[in-house]
């Protein structure tokens, strides 16, 4: 272990089901904090059913696979004891996104099990299928021994949303939000978004709408294309992550949607599409967060996007000034009137880039690593192994 009075050379054991960016926007926030974290000095080992070799980072990697014949929630109770037991004494802190109980800083990314299952409004008969469901009971137990207090432990929220749902179902206070961060890469040139176009084989002179998701349905393709058949035939849209269902939804677009739509394979490859585009759309329906339109506006993309609850990341954007926010996600006229409104007002683009700015400035990892770095030396310090927190 390191010597942990010094805040340089940590060891970190990073737990996590999948790491590599392309597996998702959870997954990606976790790759780019170690990065971060790494870059800074910090040893990360990281544990996980798979380990993609495109994401640049050469860290340490001990696998945990389970057998696939097991259920789903088999195989996470199976994963959440093995982690127990493979980072036990083996690191200083050990940081993870996973349900379960090996964590001393534990990430939580969606609604926590209690308010999805026991927490809201729904038909009685399935509560009693809930209470009865091995499935559901199986992750409740491990969330509820995730969420247990304790010195030299926390709880972390990606959004507010999140937190505010966990402080409801488990009681915590001051659950700490820790949002996802970005690299600032800025906006590209009409030169450079032609040659980058003309290499992904996209028409040069359409305006293109972007979506980029692990699961389209999800994050608003139905409402994107519904919005598309009102749009004039010079707009486009480009989805990234196109799965099955995203490929039939579209297949049943009218014909005149469907020759404007371009469909890209789930890629770790993404910043060439989002060089390409002129607009990102993100109505979805269900993001704890949403880390593609805080990366599009790194790319310099004006944003349009789901309203909170829908979007936790839009509880940190106000409307025409950082993005424009969509009254509801299933409004496709809307959304459309936004696309237009965009390509009709320069201003208006002008002013959500400038907006988006001051956005990025808050979500840049090496803030986020600091405030992860704040919460173990709590950790370390409850233990009486560290200091409360590192020199500033």
């Amino acid at each position: 272990m390191a010597n942990v009075a010094d805040p340089a050379g940590l060891s970190i054991g990073f737990v996590v089901d999948r790491f590599g960016a392309r597996y998702g926007g959870a997954e990606a926030y976790g790759v780019e904090l170690m990065r971060e974290l790494h870059a800074q000095g910090h040893r990360i080992t990281v544990y996980a059913r798979e380990y993609d070799p495109a994401c640049g980072l050469g860290l340490p990697f001990v696998p945990i696979r389970i057998a696939r014949h097991w259920p789903s929630w088999i195989r996470v109770w199976l994963f959440a004891r093995r982690a127990a037991r493979l980072v036990r004494g083996r690191h200083d802190i050990v940081h993870s996104h996973m349900n379960g109980w090996c964590g001393d800083v534990e990430v939580v990314h969606v609604t926590p099990v209690r308010s999805r299952w026991f927490d809201r409004d729904m038909a009685r008969h399935k509560r009693w299928q809930a209470h009865i469901s091995p499935r559901v009971r199986t992750y409740l137990r491990l969330e509820t021994r995730r969420m247990q207090q304790r010195p030299g432990h926390r709880v972390v929220a990606v959004s507010r949303l999140i937190a505010s749902q966990i402080e409801r179902a488990y009681g915590l206070q001051g659950v700490p939000v820790i949002p996802p961060g970005v690299g600032v890469v800025g906006a590209t040139r009409t030169l450079e978004r032609k040659a980058v176009r003309a290499e992904l084989g996209l028409p040069a002179e359409q305006t293109l709408c972007l979506l980029v998701a692990r699961n389209p349905m999800r994050k608003g393709l139905p409402t994107v294309l519904q919005a598309m058949e009102r749009l004039p035939d010079h707009i486009g849209l480009i989805v990234v992550g196109a799965n099955a269902a995203a490929r039939d939804c579209v297949a049943r677009a009218p014909e005149g949607v469907r020759a404007r739509v371009h469909l890209v394979a789930q890629t770790s490859r993404v910043a060439p599409y989002y060089r390409a585009a002129d607009i990102y759309v993100h109505p979805t329906l269900n993001d704890s967060f949403g880390m593609a339109p805080l990366e599009a506006m790194a790319f310099g993309l004006p944003v349009i996007l789901s309203p909170a609850p829908w979007c936790g990341f839009a509880q940190y954007l106000e409307h025409g000034q950082d993005a424009l926010i969509l009254p509801h996600p299933e409004q496709p006229q809307a959304l459309a009137d936004l696309v237009l409104q965009l390509q009709s007002d320069p201003q208006l683009v002008r002013r959500l880039h400038a907006g988006a700015q001051r956005v990025l400035a808050r979500h840049a990892w090496p803030e986020v690593a600091r405030q992860y770095l704040d919460l173990y030396a709590q950790v370390l310090h409850e233990r009486g192994t560290g200091p409360a927190a590192w020199p500033a």
